[in-house]
């Protein structure tokens, strides 16, 4: 066992047009001043990380890192969810996900997915050159508007579909296993990895790849209804980035696990700051210190009623509260005798 780090900050929801959040030293600084030892970083907005400096200026890398240092805070890993969800793109959903790449390439769904996997090999061999050893993405979708079978699917379209997603990944997956990063996917709602069992399939088709690992954020399981703690018994090998994201699930007579169409708010499920909704965070942070994780807790801000920068001030003190420190022997270590073979074997009545 040992202690998760923390309490760390994912910055992509405050990066903004206004000090401080709209440069790396003055967003590192107010995290620090929260209370945070460490920022996850997007990679796509330049103005706090720009990643084609970062993979060709040692210089640029080095003050990065040392304004980070100088703020206090550590960088924990390199975000790239938006450009991993453009690795594969429904139809259906070109012109949603047309915002999350450059305005020359919206409409272009080709061009925009070869320049996806592009930035997704950057940021994986920056992550590298930072000292980096995990990154975060989403896995992108193409079997997702076919969900609920109904109408009926036809034969072999998620099969195809997983295996058109694997196919794109393994050149990525084969890069960062080259350069010693795990790739750490969003379980997630809109993405073809949710749950488990696409996981699995995922995996499958990629010859159990031991770059193929999983970023646990229980907030989206809790709005599956699925067991978020059990999902760490069976997954702890592949899970190597955590998300402290609350949520809540209540359904009605009106609504359930699907949302009707509601704003955030008035959701059956709906995303919360940490300690406001209904995870059991003592019980996930037990059972990830259990099982030897030895990453870092990352607050994730999405809450369909509080203020960002509340959560995130609150969040610092929730995860400092809920880390685990690891003792260093067993609580009855005070009684233990020496070992005496005799001994044991007259117990033993050998």
């Amino acid at each position: 066992m040992q202690t998760i780090k923390g309490p760390a900050l994912f910055l992509a929801q405050f990066i903004g047009d206004a000090a401080p959040f709209d440069s790396w030293d003055g967003i590192t600084r107010w995290a620090a001043e929260l209370g945070y030892a460490g920022v996850q970083v997007p990679v796509g907005d330049a103005r706090i990380l720009d990643l084609d400096r970062a993979a060709e200026s040692q210089g640029y890398r080095d003050e990065f890192l040392g304004i980070a240092a100088q703020n206090g805070v550590a960088v924990t890993e390199l975000s790239a969810h938006l450009e991993g969800q453009l690795v594969a793109v429904h139809p259906a959903y070109d012109a949603g996900f047309d915002a999350f790449a450059p305005p020359a390439l919206r409409g272009k769904p080709r061009a925009r997915q070869e320049w996806a996997v592009a930035r997704v090999a950057r940021a994986i061999r920056v992550s590298r050159l930072l000292g980096l050893d995990r990154m975060a993405v989403f896995s992108g979708a193409l079997a997702w508007p076919y969900l609920y079978p109904w109408p009926q699917r036809a034969p072999g379209l998620v099969e195809a579909a997983f295996d058109t997603l694997a196919a794109r990944w393994r050149p990525l997956l084969d890069l960062a296993e080259d350069e010693g990063i795990d790739i750490c996917y969003e379980i997630h709602p809109g993405e073809d990895l949710h749950d488990g069992v696409s996981f699995e399939m995922f995996l499958d088709r990629l010859g159990q790849h031991p770059r193929a690992n999983l970023l646990y954020d229980p907030s989206h399981y809790v709005l599956q209804q699925l067991d978020y703690l059990q999902h760490i018994d069976i997954y702890h090998d592949r899970i190597r980035m955590f998300h402290v994201k609350d949520a809540e699930f209540n359904p009605t007579g009106r609504q359930g696990v699907y949302g009707g169409f509601q704003p955030w708010a008035q959701r059956a499920g709906r995303f919360r700051s940490p300690g406001d909704g209904q995870v059991d965070f003592k019980g996930v942070f037990s059972k990830l210190t259990q099982y030897g994780f030895d990453g870092w807790a990352v607050v994730e801000w999405e809450c369909a009623l509080k203020h960002p920068e509340d959560g995130a001030r609150e969040g610092a003190r929730f995860v400092r509260d809920h880390i685990i420190r690891v003792t260093p022997h067993a609580f009855d270590d005070f009684a233990a005798s020496a070992v005496d073979r005799a001994a044991i074997d007259r117990a033993l009545g050998l």
